[in-house]
């Protein structure tokens, strides 16, 4: 295959390469402010669809909604961010969401139902917003400093991971915690993952050590045992994520070439 940005490389580091939910465009984004989208057609032509410049914003991470219709950028050094609305062709900035005091917004994540989007805020802040009109619905707040959190599939529940190595249970309705528990042996919690079958649960910590544990398990006890402690990755463990089927597991590190393995 040749490479999906071939019409249009970026100049910086890339951030964000994400396949549309569905259609056949793929995009990229990164610190070079640009977002682009480009057709990804029979492997032998990718043409660019199109690319947005967002002045002075180095791009920390892009997203599409669940519908595919917009795509939300947060920068690396802001506390605003900006809204594509791919319908309409325009770029939309929320300078400020009311009730969030937070010096750089970077970290979000988005519920599989679309509803809501989640800041991860400093100082173990996070912060709900409705997607629909981008305004704070509740704050919650974990021990420590948040580094990582997940939606259930369902978008009922929200999995918080700590720098301290402590996992978070919320309730998205009421916005209230139902669980803690400990990463077993985690120093520093990185990732966190749910599997889209709501099964399993796998956590990455700076170890490189990737803990999978049973959704039930955590929802029940507080210090669980991995079904299984992955061990292959020897630098901090920054990504991780399940296929569709629930089969496959991918671990990766950003910290050394090459380090992506599948499980």
């Amino acid at each position: 295959c040749l490479p999906a940005n071939q019409e249009r490389f970026a100049n910086g580091k890339l951030v964000t390469v994400q396949f549309h939910p569905s259609a056949q465009v793929v995009m990229t984004a990164g610190h070079d402010r640009s977002v682009s989208l480009f057709q990804v057609k029979n492997f032998s032509l990718n043409p660019k669809i199109q690319s947005i410049y967002l002045e002075s914003f180095p791009i920390y991470k892009a997203h599409f909604s669940v519908d595919g219709e917009q795509v939300i950028a947060t920068g690396t050094h802001h506390s605003m961010f900006f809204v594509y609305d791919m319908m309409a062709g325009s770029i939309i900035p929320i300078p400020k969401v009311r009730g969030v005091e937070e010096k750089f917004l970077r970290n979000f994540e988005l519920s599989p139902d679309g509803s809501f989007m989640l800041l991860i805020g400093n100082s173990g802040y996070l912060h709900l917003l409705s997607m629909k009109t981008k305004e704070l619905i509740s704050t919650m707040k974990v021990n420590g400093r948040c580094t990582a959190s997940a939606f259930t599939p369902d978008s009922s529940k929200i999995y918080s991971y700590s720098k301290e190595g402590e996992v978070f249970i919320w309730d998205v309705r009421s916005q209230k915690s139902l669980h803690k528990f400990e990463d077993e042996g985690s120093l520093e919690g990185k990732c966190i993952a749910v599997s889209k079958n709501n099964q399993y649960v796998a956590c990455g910590s700076s170890s490189g050590v990737v803990n999978l544990y049973t959704t039930d398990a955590c929802l029940k006890e507080n210090r669980p045992k991995p079904v299984k402690a992955i061990m292959n990755l020897v630098t901090s463990a920054t990504c991780v994520t399940f296929n569709p089927t629930t089969e496959i597991l991918a671990v990766a590190s950003r910290d050394t070439d090459e380090a992506v393995k599948l499980v």
